[in-house]
């Protein structure tokens, strides 16, 4: 209320202000998840079932491609009081850096993991072959950028037990090897055969690998009022015996008045005494009878 203008010779005051005025702004956030791991892949490789099978995350998993449609989080228990977080990524597709399927909104999730788990379909019964998957991934990891292309890989081979050709794994292991990933592990998630040595793996790394610092990637200016960078006052000549008030204080201060009353203006003459404006006019040249412009209020100079 306006307790705050009672006074001893104003028992009740006729004032009211309406505030500063605000600033707008539009920002735009972007969310990226905490993981300690990601599963990265083909669509239908396996990723959902396999967060599903180390932990009690309900990734959703069916017979065609971009089942899952946002990231899924899970929690892996190594003990008792060991765990680590994972996240199923939605699936890749070559072309996903520049916008080709889901893979581009959710690669910078990615981003702030420690390492990743690529799980590729190494029965190729889709008709791909399992090292132009490897490699169109990680083509697309690299064209996002660089800070993926660089973390740490654990190679799962899933679907092994699809593979009736023994030696195509072999090929498959010998090929990852010489691209410089040191990590590759046959698996069938869906009979959980291979899954807990990649598990132990992901939870040695995780341990050695330090998080990386949280970077700023968009600087953050302060934010300060467009008329903060104006000076206290602007007393501007209009024409012969008008003269115009703007600034600074202006805005932040007088432009709050409420002219409803006598005290209104009464209460307002005074703050613009006390503010040293009398004196601004007369430096610049106003005289009595003069008209003066402020906030929009027009009053006449009287001495």
């Amino acid at each position: 209320g306006n307790i705050h203008f009672k006074s001893s010779v104003r028992k009740a005051p006729r004032i009211a202000e309406s505030g500063r005025e605000g600033s707008e702004l539009k920002i735009k956030l972007e969310l990226k998840l905490l993981a300690d791991v990601a599963l990265v892949g083909y669509p239908s490789v396996g990723k959902s079932s396999f967060i599903n099978k180390v932990s009690a995350a309900n990734s959703k998993v069916a017979s065609y491609h971009f089942t899952t449609l946002k990231p899924k989080l899970g929690v892996v228990r190594m003990g008792d009081e060991e765990s680590f977080v994972i996240a199923d990524v939605p699936g890749l597709i070559e072309g996903a850096h520049e916008g080709v399927g889901l893979g581009d909104r959710f690669l910078k999730h990615i981003e702030r993991c420690k390492l990743i788990i690529h799980i590729v379909d190494i029965s190729g019964i889709d008709g791909r072959e399992p090292e132009e998957d490897f490699l169109k991934i990680n083509k697309e990891l690299r064209n996002y950028s660089e800070k993926l292309s660089n973390k740490i890989q654990i190679v799962v081979a899933n679907k092994i037990d699809m593979l009736y050709d023994e030696e195509k794994y072999d090929k498959f292991e010998k090929f990852i090897k010489e691209q410089g990933i040191e990590y590759v592990y046959p698996i069938s998630v869906i009979a959980n055969e291979g899954i807990k040595p990649v598990l132990k793996k992901a939870w040695e790394l995780i341990q050695e690998i330090p998080r990386e610092e949280l970077e700023e990637e968009y600087s953050v200016e302060e934010l300060l009022r467009e008329n903060s960078k104006k000076e206290p006052w602007i007393i501007k000549k209009l024409e012969d015996h008008v003269f115009e008030v703007d600034g600074r204080i202006v805005d932040d201060v007088l432009k709050k008045y409420v002219f409803t009353g006598d005290d209104g203006i009464i209460n307002f003459l005074q703050m613009m005494r006390n503010l040293g404006m009398e004196v601004e006019l007369e430096n610049a040249g106003v005289e009595e009878g003069d008209l003066i412009i402020i906030a929009g209020y027009e009053f006449e100079y009287v001495i």
